[in-house]
Parts: structure tokens; sequence; C-alpha cells
């Protein structure tokens, strides 16, 4: 493992000590500065005649780069030629990223990176990352050493089995923590040598994949039970020992294991499910504008959510916890949440054999006096036409499931329904934007969790706001960093929310979008951070900076997109 150490000079320029000369220097993606290479650096490092004459500036860089990706109008064309510009050169990838992230967003993330996930062992080029499969089982840790820079700070890791909408990917889930931690760097500034995306391939039950021969994974049927809680134990455990300063995410698990390893491990290393925690955040921030937008208090809100899996308990979870601040409890905190499966309400008396799902289940007695009961709880158009929601959330997967009815019916009885088709990629939301305000007759407040064009209606333009996760995992991670935070814990989750609503602006609502403007998002992740912190000092989790301190401490940590000089090692 290599060390990658920045310091500054006197001037405050940046210096890093380099090793490499000549072509070796070039092939290095964090020492390249390809055609920005200085006369000097050329001379000392045996680079004169390997480059074209003429210096460039990054900023040159990034405008002749920008050109050629915007050349290619098949998004998938896009994701291959800014990964090919990230294996060659990252300082100029994250600046071209940065320079044009509302534009690119959709092509490292959502929902380009889907149908990369899908082809990857078709797409690959260059490794990146660590993967562990049980062969390696009893030696993961000396496994963890062949990672490429040694102070990781930040791992993103998946076992591949629920990507996004798309379920088992096998290895082409590596494509989530690489896009994950893209993003990290790009929104929160956290250096790209602190960060390490993993893929814990344990075989995948995906037929097609297994029989593709190009396929580039553990062709082995998916590993479970006490062989995978093992080996998981030994990964949490090589993690500790090999990289003792890092935070971990999980990301994109099954419901049943994404809940098992959280509760497991949060105690073990600071460590969070994006899917649950990070979801369950950006719902709640969204709900918090909708009651700015309306005027009508949280305790005032009637929630339904469709999808019992690990994103809507986790909403289910946060929004519960919201609205006991509010002073709900009891029946009265039950009767404003209501949570669905592919089988309806949950109700006692139902078979829920997941405990996630018992703890949401209304009581006989309140379902009876709506006229649902356990045995005939109701699909999505029933429960919308008894229990009157204002905030309709999708989590499903499942295309079309916000029917022309249910929207309608909700809008019966809702001055301004908000309505959250929240699956992703595009094509598994529960609902079109155009759709949902046609439906309405522009009444609806609408967040989806894949990327929309703005809706044009009855002479209004109306801009669609995407729920995305990159509003607060990259907010909530440099905050754990910079805290030093012991763990991570949901009340970090919820001043991350709570910050989120404050930075959707009175303009975001007049367009009818209910989360800020993602050009925003470095800012908006420092305010989260900052939040982050204080919650940990607070909490007697973290370093004990003084509110004064916070902003400089949080800043410090921001890396920004440009050349060092370098230095011979």
């Amino acid at each position: 493992m290599e060390s990658y150490h920045l310091r500054k000079d006197p001037r405050g320029r940046l210096h890093i000590r380099t090793p490499y000369r000549g072509q070796a220097l070039i092939n290095h993606p964090m020492f390249n500065k390809s055609s920005a290479f200085t006369a000097a650096e050329r001379a000392m490092f045996c680079l004169e005649g390997r480059l074209p004459a003429h210096v460039n500036t990054i900023d040159q860089q990034a405008q002749r780069i920008y050109g050629n990706i915007v050349r290619k109008t098949d998004p998938l064309e896009r994701w291959i030629g800014l990964s090919a510009l990230q294996d060659r050169n990252e300082t100029l990838f994250y600046r071209v990223l940065q320079d044009h992230l509302e534009e690119f967003l959709p092509i490292v993330y959502t929902p380009t990176v889907g149908q990369v996930c899908q082809e990857y062992s078709h797409l690959f080029r260059r490794t990146r990352g660590i993967w562990i499969t049980p062969e390696h089982q009893g030696r993961i840790e000396e496994v963890l050493g062949a990672a490429p820079y040694e102070d990781v700070r930040l791992i993103v890791v998946t076992d591949n089995e629920r990507i996004l909408g798309l379920g088992d990917q096998g290895a082409g889930g590596m494509g989530i923590p690489i896009g994950k931690l893209a993003l990290y760097t790009v929104a929160a500034g956290i250096h790209p040598t602190h960060c390490l995306p993993i893929s814990l391939d344990v075989g995948t039950d995906n037929q097609s994949l297994r029989d593709d021969p190009l396929y580039l994974g553990w062709p082995q049927p998916r590993l479970r039970g006490q062989a995978y809680d093992a080996l998981v134990d030994e990964f949490v455990q090589a993690v500790k020992n090999r990289f003792p300063d890092a935070l971990l995410q999980w990301e994109d698990f099954k419901k049943q294991n994404a809940f098992n390893l959280l509760d497991r491990y949060r105690e073990a290393l600071p460590s969070f499910n994006d899917d649950i925690q990070g979801t369950a955040a950006v719902a709640l921030a969204g709900i918090e504008a909708v009651c700015r937008a309306t005027g009508e208090p949280l305790a005032r809100q009637q929630v339904v959510i469709l999808g019992a899996g690990a994103a809507g308990i986790g909403i289910a979870r946060q929004v519960r916890d919201a609205l006991k601040r509010q002073g709900l409890q009891g029946e009265a905190l039950m009767r404003h949440l209501a949570l669905l499966d592919s089988g309806g309400l949950l109700v006692e008396g139902r078979p829920l054999r997941e405990t996630s799902k018992q703890e949401f289940a209304w009581p006989a007695a309140l379902a009876g006096a709506f006229g649902l009961s356990a045995e005939h709880p109701g699909d999505l158009a029933a429960v919308v036409k008894a229990l009157r929601p204002t905030v309709l959330i999708g989590t499903t997967g499942e295309p079309g499931t916000f029917t022309e009815a249910v929207v309608r019916e909700m809008a019966a009885h809702a001055a301004r329904p908000a309505i959250f088709p929240f699956s992703n990629p595009t094509n598994k939301s529960e609902a079109t934007p155009n759709d949902l305000i046609r439906w309405t007759d522009g009444r609806a407040l609408v967040a989806t969790g894949s990327p929309f064009a703005p809706v044009q209606f009855n002479g209004r333009s109306y801009r669609v706001g995407q729920g995305n996760n990159v509003f607060v995992f990259p907010g909530v991670g440099l905050g754990v960093l910079v805290a030093r935070a012991r763990k991570v814990t949901d009340a970090m989750f919820t001043v991350a929310a709570q910050t989120l609503a404050q930075c959707v602006t009175d303009q975001d609502l007049a367009e009818g979008s209910l989360f800020p403007r993602v050009p925003r998002l470095r800012e908006i992740s420092r305010r989260i951070a900052e939040a982050v912190v204080r919650e940990a000092r607070d909490a007697g989790l973290g370093w004990r900076y003084t509110d004064a301190e916070i902003p400089n401490a949080v800043a410090a940590m921001m890396w920004a997109p440009e050349y060092p000089i370098l230095d011979p090692a």
C-alpha cells in the first residue's frame, strides 16, 4: 500500500512527494497531470519528450475533456468515457465532475450506474477496489493489504444482492461502491486515497450471470447461513485491524441481511446502511419541505408508505421518531403512519414473520375503525380511500403502482398531495412526475428517487426534486470522520435531515421542488457535516470541538480537485 500525504508550503501551495518518474508517473492516476505537468516537473521527472510542448492549465484540460464526453450521446458511453478518465487522472476526473455535477450525476450514479452493473463483466477495463470471495476466508486481513493506499478512512461495501431495484447483480454490483465513493469525493471533498470500494463477492443466484462465459465474479450459488455470517464477521474484524480509522458503509444488501448487519456491527465500528438510514433522512427532509409548502405541521400529516423493504422500514422509523418529537405517542402516533407490503396494510393478526414489519403493524381495533382488518388489509387503493393520506411514498421497485385511480383518490382529499415515487432506477419509478402533475391538476408536490426532466402543465414549469441520498450520506460521512466518532447514530441522520430541509429555499418550493439544486451539493454536505460533528460532540461520541472550531475542522478535510506541486521522493 502507498502513502499519499499532501502538505502546504509557507505560501499555501499544496505539495506531494512521489517516487515515480517517466511513464510510471504518467500511468499513476493520482500523480498524473498529463499535459499540465510544468516545465520544471517535466525536467525533474524525466518527462521531456513524452508530452506535447504546451503546458495546459487544469481549466483547459477540463474544457477539452468535457467536449469529448458530451460528444457521446449514449449515457453508457459517457460513463465509459468518465470511467476511463478516472482510471488515468483522478484529479481531472473530479474537476470535470465538480464543474458539471448536475449533468453528470445521473451518469456516475443513478440511473446509468444500474445499466453499468448489469453489463459490468462486458464493460470491464481496469480493476478498482478490493474483491473478497469465500476462497479468501481465513486470510481476509491479508487480502485487504492489497488496497492501493494505506490511509483508508471510508469503505463502501456491498454483497451485490439488492442492487438498486435490479436485484442480484453478482460481481456487477461493484459499480455501486465505486459510484458512491466518487460522490463522497465530489460532494464532501473526501480525498480519493482515503476511499476504498469493496465487493463481498459471495456468489450469485442470478443464473444468467453464471451462464455468461464473460462473467467475472465467483461463479457459485450465493453463500448463505452460518458460512455467510462467518465470512462477514471475519471481514469486519479485518477492517478494524487493517484500517482502524475507517468508517464502513453497508450498501445494497438484501433486507434482512441489511438490518442484521447494521444491528450486529454498529457498536463494533463506525458504520451505517445508506439504504436504510440515508434514504430515511432524505425522505424526512422531503416531508419537512412539504410542511413548509403547505403550512401544515408534521403532526397533521398522514403518511402512507408502500413497500416494507429496507428503504420503506427505514423511512417509517425515521418518520415515527420525528412524529414522537412532535409529541405524538400511542395510537395517535400509529394513526399517522401506515406501512403496506405486497399483502396490504400491516395489521396485527397478519402472518408477519419479519420483526421489522411487526413493529409497524396497526392494532386490529385501529384498523377496524377504518374498515380494514388482518383478513382484509386492503390494497393501496383501499388504504388511500380509507386513510386519506397527505403524503404517499413508494419504495417497491415496481413501476406503475401509483395508478391514476389511486392518485386521483388521494387528490380528492388532499389540497397539495405529496407523492414520492422513490424507487430507482428511472424505469422502476412507481409513477412519472408528468402523470402525477396531470392527474392532480398541478397540485401535487412530487419528489422522485431518480432524475426526471421538468414537467410542463397549464403554462407552468414544475422542477422535479430528486430525493437522492447524495444529499445526505456524503455530509454524514464527512462529519463522522471529522468528529472521529466512535459510532454512527440515528440522531446524526435526524440532524442531517433537518439540515437538508433547511437548505431548501423558498425559490425551490416556488419552482415545485422539495429538494435543493444539485450544484449546491458541496455546500449542503458541509452544512450537514458541521451538524453531525456537533451531534457527535454533544452525545459524547466524538472530538470535543467548540462551535467556533467546527467549520474550520470540516473545511480542512474537504479536498478540492487541483493539482499539487510534485516533489521528488
